[in-house]
């Protein structure tokens, strides 16, 4: 939707345009989700899913049925398990010892 050159339907927030807004929760959810994949920083990494998360449920879909929230929900869950489990025995950050 960035790149496409059509009009950016996103939501505004926090005072920023919805294309900027759009770019920040792209670039927290691809990002971190790479790092996440690999291990690398994961605690680190899962902070801005979270906060892109805790958006997508309590901001965007405030007023949506939980069947349209339920998918945010599980996502925020998971990162929350991450963030106080950390990233296992398998992962850049074991072999790093960090």
């Amino acid at each position: 939707m960035l790149f496409s050159g059509e009009p950016v339907q996103f939501l505004p927030l926090f005072g920023l345009s919805a294309t900027a807004s759009m770019a920040l929760a792209a670039t927290a959810e691809v990002g971190g989700s790479l790092l996440l994949i690999f291990g690398l920083g994961t605690r680190l990494a899962v902070i801005p899913l979270i906060f892109t998360m805790l958006v997508a449920v309590f901001v965007a879909h405030a007023s949506d049925p939980l069947a349209v929230k339920e998918p945010a929900i599980h996502f925020l869950l998971v990162y929350f398990a991450l963030l106080f489990a950390g990233s296992g025995r398998y992962s850049v950050d074991k072999l790093l010892k960090i």
